[in-house]
């Protein structure tokens, strides 16, 4: 049987994993909900379609960090999954870094180099 899982992250900031969805070209909805077994439904802040057709999903936790929401045993039957997630971690801490860089010294001129790796 498969249901949905909830994971904790520590991704804090809703604007910086938008930032780090677009740079992987994950088409971003807001709101709604990820549907499991036996029409089990979680709410989500946010939600992507994978290439698959699978879904993964944020909603804020009781921390005020993003859980990761999704059906794992669905999930675990991509690949890249993995390598999918840690891609997601290292770009959020990127535009993370890159923000607070800005913040911290308004006159620096830094920016974000965006590539895909494969």
């Amino acid at each position: 049987m498969s249901h949905l899982s909830i994971l904790p992250t520590v991704l804090r900031e809703e604007d910086v994993l938008l930032k780090a969805l677009d740079d992987l070209e994950l088409p971003v909805v807001r709101g709604g909900f990820l549907t499991g077994f036996a029409d089990q439904q979680e709410a989500v802040s946010l939600r992507t379609q994978l290439p698959d057709g699978l879904w993964l999903g944020w909603r804020r936790d009781a921390t005020g960090r993003f859980a990761l929401v999704g059906d794992l045993q669905q999930l675990g039957r991509c690949r890249s999954l993995q390598h999918l997630i840690g891609d997601i971690t290292r770009r959020y801490a990127a535009h993370l870094a890159l923000r607070t860089l800005q913040e911290e010294l308004p006159s620096a001129n830094a920016e974000l180099i965006v590539g895909h790796q494969s």
